[in-house]
Order: structure tokens, then sequence, then C-alpha cells
């Protein structure tokens, strides 16, 4: 069996925590050894991971900033046979703990996939997702199309309703924002027609 680094992403709602769920259980069926891990900074469902049809998984670990990720699962294989670590929400993972799933991969043998979004809600890279993209070996897009046939890309940060093009890189959706997932297209035009809304006031 290949062992290799795999990146799912996808744009918010494209069902990348579904997804995880699904490959969970369909390795455990196989026969594989599996865990899930996700970083603490998601508040969401606390140590579950929770997909928007309300499924939820218990997490495994989680993972804080300082976690060494590769000393952790190094320990766990002490007691423990696995084939498989699944990552939930790894955008949210430091450029370092990247770099750990790529040892646990190549020196461990163990096979990581990591599912997450790319990109904030300005478009530009999470530091976990830049990382991924730049070392990962397989790297798979899961996408849906938005209302104007376009592939949802961007995650839309909206205040009451109204999106937002400023503030702190990292909002916990459901928590501290919501978001709508559009294509490109459709978020520049939001955009721009809030910049011209709020330029007239």
């Amino acid at each position: 069996m290949k062992i290799d680094l795999k990146f799912c992403f996808g744009a918010m709602g494209c069902g990348k925590t579904r997804k995880l769920q699904g490959d969970y259980y369909g390795k455990k069926e196989d026969g594989f050894e599996v865990i899930v891990i996700k970083p603490s900074i998601d508040k969401k469902a606390d140590n579950n991971t929770l997909a928007r049809d309300g499924e939820s998984l218990k997490t495994d670990f989680l993972i804080y900033p300082d976690t060494n990720i590769y000393i952790l699962i190094a320990k766990y294989l002490l007691e423990h046979n696995l084939d498989f670590i699944l990552v939930d929400e790894a955008q949210f993972l430091k450029k370092e703990q990247v770099d750990q799933l790529s040892d646990i991969v190549d020196i461990l043998g163990i096979n990581v996939i990591c599912y997450g979004l790319r990109t904030d809600f300005r478009g530009e890279l999470f530091p976990g997702s830049k990382r991924l993209l730049e070392i990962a070996d397989p790297i798979e897009v899961i996408s849906r199309q938005c209302s104007c046939g376009n592939n949802k890309t961007y995650n839309m940060r909206l205040e009451n309703g109204i999106p937002v093009f400023e503030g702190e890189q990292i909002a916990i959706d459901g928590i501290d924002a919501t978001y709508e997932s559009v294509c490109r297209k459709c978020y520049k035009n939001a955009k721009k027609r809030i910049l011209k809304k709020y330029s007239n006031i």
C-alpha cells in the first residue's frame, strides 16, 4: 500500500467533514486502524468532528498550538497499531505541525489524510493549508456549485447577513461568525457592492 500525505480541500459546506467521517468508517470496515485528530482552535463540537448534516465523530486527539504531532503519534505507536490518521480542519495547523505530519508519513510509515479549507474569508491561504499545498502528495478538491453555476471557492464572512472583508483571519463558523461559500465571481461582485454602498454614505 502506498503511504502518503493527502490534502482534501474545499469551501465551507462542500462536505469535507462528512467525507472524513465516511473515510473513517470505510477504512475501519476494511480492517485498518484509524484515528481522528483536529486542532483545538476549532471550538465547534468540542472534541468531536461535526458535519453540517449533524453527524458527529469523536476525535482521538486535540492538537494544540504547542503539540508536536510526531512525538504524540510516536508515543501512541508504543501501544497501538495505526494505519491512517485523519485530520479535520487542517487549515488551522501550524506550518511546523504539517511538517511533523509529513515525518509521520515518511519515517513512521503511516498514511495521513488532511481535510480543510484552502483560503480564509479574504481569499488568502491559511498557514496550514499553504504548507499542505506545498508538500502534500495527492491533492483532492471537494467542490460544489455556486448558485451561478461556477464552483464555490470562497468563504464569505457575514455579520448580520452583510458580507465583511476585514477582520481577524480566524473566526469559527457558527460561534464567532457565519459564512456563505460562493464562487470567485460572486465574491468579487459582493465586495464591489459593499464598497460602493459604503463609499456613498
